[in-house]
């Protein structure tokens, strides 16, 4: 499913109109990368959460070579599956009913 069959879903399953369910789903977007990128954390209680990870700089080896390899300090998206929802992808729960 992409972002506008996202939509597409969400406007018929609540009734809202296409135009605001894109305007509410882009500013979601919005606060969720503005909050993570200042190292807060986003979580929705049993659905995902969003972070910041901290790497920091490490020495790696090339495979092929086995030269020894500067890895530079950094940061990546850390997201993670909230209780209720890996119930209901491993089957303990009924996944919710969608209209439309």
């Amino acid at each position: 499913m992409n972002k506008t069959e996202l939509i597409d879903a969400v406007a018929a399953h609540t009734g809202a109109a296409k135009s605001t369910v894109a305007e509410i789903l882009s500013g979601f977007e919005d606060v969720v990368i503005a909050t993570v990128n200042k190292g807060e954390k986003v979580a929705l209680t049993g659905f995902v959460a969003f972070d910041r990870v901290d790497r920091k700089a490490r020495t790696a080896r090339n495979p092929q070579t086995g030269a020894e390899i500067k890895v530079p300090a950094s940061q990546a998206p850390k997201v993670s599956a909230g209780a209720s929802f890996k119930k209901v992808i491993k089957g303990e729960t009924k996944a919710p009913v969608l209209n439309g």
